[in-house]
């Protein structure tokens, strides 16, 4: 389902190699993980990173942009109460990704900002844009429909995704609410209760 997402300026961003993680060869993921699809990103402190450095820790990834006005924040709002639905431990281990939408407009800056406004916890959120020629296959692999409208907005899904260390999808959401989508904060704390500390 398509929601439209109004501009507002703002942005977020955090940091995909928080905790010191092996580094991990394409070559060694499975064939089923979206970090497979070769892509570069950039994070709110501008460090270029490649698709695949996120790999190595349980993680929420979707696709937003900063300026958009009320989509996005309920959005990041919704992944918020997931982790709060986690105990210390559990919140800890789970990181974020949140890649934009609108990379021209998503400066290093932009991302930085939002973070800063929201709140978020830089060692375990990361928001990044990626290069312009990777947007399609980026939000194609994460099951996110979008569309760049004549006025700036983006028209587009809300879609969760929950990957293990390898980048596999172990559950997706759409559900945004007062209350966190039950069967999908139970698979995420399937999912780090599986992955070894």
């Amino acid at each position: 389902m398509m929601q439209m997402c109004a501009r507002i300026g703002g942005s977020l961003l955090a940091l995909l190699l928080a905790l010191p993680v092996a580094a991990t060869s394409v070559d060694d993921l499975p064939g089923d993980s979206v970090y497979r699809v070769a892509a570069e990103l950039s994070d709110q402190s501008g460090q270029a990173l490649a698709f695949a450095d996120a790999a190595g820790n349980v993680r929420l990834a979707s696709m937003f942009y900063a300026s958009c006005g009320y989509v996005c924040p309920l959005l990041i709002e919704q992944i918020r109460g997931i982790e709060t639905q986690l105990d210390d431990e559990q919140k800890q281990r789970l990181r974020v990704l949140l890649i934009s939408l609108d990379p021209a407009r998503d400066t290093p800056d932009a991302l930085a900002t939002l973070a800063l406004e929201r709140g978020l916890d830089l060692q375990r959120w990361t928001l990044a844009r990626p290069q312009p020629g990777d947007l399609r296959k980026l939000s194609a692999v994460l099951g996110v429909q979008y569309r760049q409208l004549d006025d700036g907005e983006v028209n587009h899904s809300t879609v969760i995704s929950l990957l293990d260390a390898k980048g596999r999808i172990l559950a997706q959401t759409s559900k945004l609410g007062a209350k966190p989508d039950p069967g999908f904060v139970e698979a995420v704390r399937a999912a780090l209760s599986a992955a070894t500390p």
